[in-house]
């Protein structure tokens, strides 16, 4: 039996991707191996959002190159839609790009017929959503759903719109389809993401919009939880909030892309709100969903960013009062309008400017945690850790350790006694 190994870099979409290939993989007779071991396929599912996602992936191939000289590797993602010629590297045999992930086992066939590296990049213009399946995930208790590919917002920096084409959404009964299936193999809960979850329904042209995609999988039996991925703060509207507050099951745990807390950054960025807008929509969830958590994305070092601006960007991510920050420095992504912006920040601030708001992000997020003493949560617990304890997460995707009589994939009650740097320490509560 020949065997395969995955490496994925990037984001949920790329994760959810990956595990769509792999099921198509075993449906062909291979066995999956770990990626650090020996296999004969070994596919890499590539991120190019920033210099770092290039370097990694381009390691990682000719990591397998080394390991196994006589395999074939798989290229496919962003970075082999952007740059698929870069690619032909020694040992590469299929170069594929974020199409056509579904026949990803014949066209390596096909290039292994060949003999030659086979490039399967398509053009996006007019690419249809590519419905892919997934079964299985990772944890047993938690599936993530793909519903939409793609993005139009052509932000300043972001590569991403044209690598993913333009948006798609997956139509409504497939996601009831895909979330009764999940539900019914045991999952839990069903975290709903996107290239751009924001845009969904916007090319259907039928009213269709992400709060009935959301009710589509809010609806299936056996769910217990609906979580979101990344929203743009736009998107939060009184209509919306209350769509939300309609469906018990969705997660009071928002992440809404923030990149900047400087007016004149954001207009530079092509974003589409101010940082007062964007308070303002954080003001608008606290008060429907109390004690909700916010999380976020900023930038450091996005051409022309001076010092003043960066410390409205502090002050705007401590009135917020995050409890998870994402923070990275710019990088520069050829073909962007930002790329050619005067004004580049040296290197060695913006690392800089990103050591000083982890710094921040790490004091918030440890405020949040400390409100959580004392108080009862409800977990859903998904494994037991080296030294016996159970672990999982609340609703508003704090991770909890604790003590007690429970088994994977229970939902229980847990007093929170204590926080760690990385979560919660807890006991289950009597019933």
């Amino acid at each position: 039996m020949s065997k395969v190994a995955f490496h994925t870099l990037g984001c949920k979409v790329n994760q959810y991707d990956t595990q769509a290939m792999l099921e198509r993989f075993q449906e062909a007779g291979y066995e999956v191996v770990p990626f650090d071991g020996l296999a004969d396929v070994y596919v890499i599912n590539t991120c190019t959002v920033t210099g770092t996602g290039d370097k990694k992936s381009m390691q990682a191939i000719r990591r397998c190159a080394r390991k196994n000289p006589e395999a074939h590797i798989v290229v496919t993602g962003c970075l082999a839609q952007r740059a698929a010629q870069t690619l032909r590297l020694p040992g590469v045999r299929l170069i594929l790009g974020t199409q056509r992930r579904g026949e990803v086992v014949e066209l390596l066939r096909e290039a292994e017929e060949s003999g030659e590296t086979l490039i399967a990049v398509e053009g996006l213009r007019r690419a249809p959503f590519e419905a892919l399946t997934v079964h299985a995930h990772e944890g047993h208790t938690r599936a993530t759903m793909k519903i939409q590919e793609g993005c139009d917002r052509y932000c300043a920096y972001c590569i991403i719109p044209y690598v993913r084409g333009p948006i798609r959404s997956r139509p409504l009964e497939e996601i009831r389809r895909e979330a009764d299936e999940l539900c019914a193999a045991g999952f839990r809960e069903l975290v709903l993401t996107g290239i751009h979850l924001t845009s969904y329904g916007r090319d259907l042209k039928d009213g269709t919009t992400l709060s009935d995609a959301i009710r589509a999988a809010h609806d299936a039996q056996g769910a217990l939880r609906i979580r979101l991925g990344s929203l743009e703060p736009v998107i939060v509207t009184e209509e919306f909030v209350r769509a939300l507050r309609a469906m018990p099951k969705v997660c009071p745990q928002f992440h809404l892309a923030l990149q900047s807390g400087s007016d004149a950054v954001l207009a530079r960025m092509r974003r589409r709100y101010t940082s007062g807008e964007y308070l303002a929509v954080c003001r608008m969830l606290r008060e429907a969903f109390p004690g909700c958590a916010l999380t976020t994305d900023v930038m450091t070092g996005f051409p022309g960013e001076t010092e003043q601006e960066f410390e409205e960007t502090m002050a705007t991510v401590r009135a917020a009062g995050f409890s998870r920050i994402h923070v990275f420095p710019y990088s520069e992504r050829e073909g962007t309008p930002a790329a050619a912006m005067e004004g580049s920040v040296p290197r060695h601030v913006r690392e800089e400017r990103a050591r000083r708001l982890i710094a921040l992000g790490k004091e918030l997020s440890q405020n949040y945690l400390l409100e959580q003493v004392g108080a009862r949560k409800r977990v859903l617990f998904e494994e037991r850790d080296a030294q016996g304890m159970l672990t999982g997460y609340t609703d508003t995707y704090v991770h909890v350790r604790a003590s007690g009589i429970a088994r994977p994939g229970d939902v229980r009650d847990v007093i929170v006694e204590s926080a760690a740097e990385d979560g919660l320490i807890a006991r289950i509560a009597e019933e």
